[in-house]
């Protein structure tokens, strides 16, 4: 198994001394309280539901469209943490069909709702249907549960959100953007909270990931040279998200503090790492081509193909941040944790409503373009500014 924290150059894993310093209100909360955590199968999901199960919840809940995701959910739940006594149940549903909200209707007495459902990757802004898709689970089904959660009484929404939300550069970060901004537009109905955090190692179907399942192909690995990301571990990213939901104020955003342990990386050096750590030596191709030729020769003598050259694709950012220079700050609250405060009039609940009515009118028209998307939501996110560079992820090795 591989060392995840030497993997992204960390000595130490994040967030434990302020999650040790508020154990004990963390499990008194979430022992006496009812759980529903949607997107519980994919990485972040799953990192945050056993975190609450840990802590012994009244009743847990766990949707994904996912049922593999949930399957190996409670596999691993029942191998390394076994059973509460409180009720745990899975169930493999689309939170944005009808069924679903059967579901909720004759479920739906939860205290905390956490919504760890998106599609998080730049590649799916690459067509109109897939970037509308986008927009659909981040944006539309964001705004349904949460209408859901005021109906029926929930004490607190947390949705996560993604340093991609600061000036974005890409559909991705600004569908994030403006979830935030529909969670603020809820915000005087119940109380929300979010987390804008870095890419999560080695998640499903993250680059990272991808290194380890190229070696285990005995496939060429490629990286970007000239993009830098922030990076934390899978229980990193379900400890800030357990500690925005519980202990975040009304309209908090919660991300990792800066420091020795959080510093940008390059793709390059985390995949040289990684291959090193299998035994091989990285060897730089010139290109695609000579990389997919030669990938079986120079395994066989210890060296590891690679391609690495400079993005050219849509919607990159060469560094991402946690926040902008306008932002109001609370670094104090917690040794690696900072908090982004509400400015005034974030929760223009009207102002929302009626970009996500123009989003829903382009849906049921059927037919739609990129640049109608981008002008529906023009109004509420102004300085966006796309990268485009009329390539995508698909196109590249």
């Amino acid at each position: 198994m591989l060392d995840v924290l030497k993997m992204i150059g960390r000595t130490r894993p994040l967030f434990h001394e302020d999650v040790s310093q508020h154990n004990d209100i963390l499990n008194t909360l979430v022992s006496n309280a009812r759980f529903l955590v949607i997107g519980a199968g994919g990485s972040i999901g799953q990192a945050v539901t056993k975190q609450i199960f840990r802590r012994s919840p009244l009743c847990l809940h766990a949707v994904d469209i996912n049922e593999n995701g949930l399957a190996e959910l409670v596999r691993d739940l029942r191998c390394e943490l076994g059973y509460i006594s409180g009720e745990f149940k899975t169930f493999s549903l689309d939170i944005c069909s009808s069924t679903y909200d059967a579901f909720y209707a004759q479920n739906g007495q939860y205290d905390y709702v956490l919504n760890l459902s998106a599609l998080k990757h730049v590649r799916s802004e690459r067509d109109q249907f897939t970037l509308m898709r986008m927009l659909e689970t981040n944006v539309l089904a964001t705004e349904k549960t949460l209408q859901q959660a005021v109906s029926s009484g929930v004490k607190k929404y947390f949705s996560v959100s993604t340093d991609k939300a600061t000036n974005p550069a890409n559909f991705m970060g600004a569908s994030k953007l403006l979830m935030e901004k529909v969670l603020y537009g809820y915000s005087t109905e119940l109380d929300i909270s979010t987390a804008r955090f870095a890419n999560v190692a080695f998640s499903n179907g993250s680059l990272l990931e991808s290194f380890q399942t190229r070696i285990e192909k005995r496939q060429v690995i490629t990286a970007p040279t000239d993009i830098l990301r922030y990076f934390i571990t899978q229980e990193e990213a379900g400890l800030l998200c357990l500690i925005s939901c519980l202990l975040g104020e009304n309209k908090d955003i919660y991300f990792p503090k800066s420091n020795s342990e959080i510093v940008l990386q390059s793709f390059v050096d985390v995949a040289e790492t990684v291959i090193q750590s299998h035994g091989f030596t990285p060897y730089r191709c010139d290109s695609e081509g000579e990389a997919r030729s030669e990938a079986r020769k120079l395994i066989a003598s210890g060296l590891w193909p690679c391609y690495f050259s400079q993005s050219d694709t849509s919607g990159e950012k060469p560094e991402e941040e946690f926040f902008s220079g306008h932002d109001t700050l609370d670094l104090s609250a917690f040794k690696e944790v900072g908090i982004i405060k509400p400015s005034k009039n974030v929760d223009n609940k009207a102002e929302i409503i009626s970009i996500i009515d123009e989003i829903k009118r382009l849906q049921r028209s059927g037919v739609w373009s990129k640049s109608e998307i981008e002008n529906a939501i023009a109004p509420i996110l102004p300085n966006f500014t796309h990268i485009e560079k009329y390539n995508s992820l698909d196109n590249k090795m």
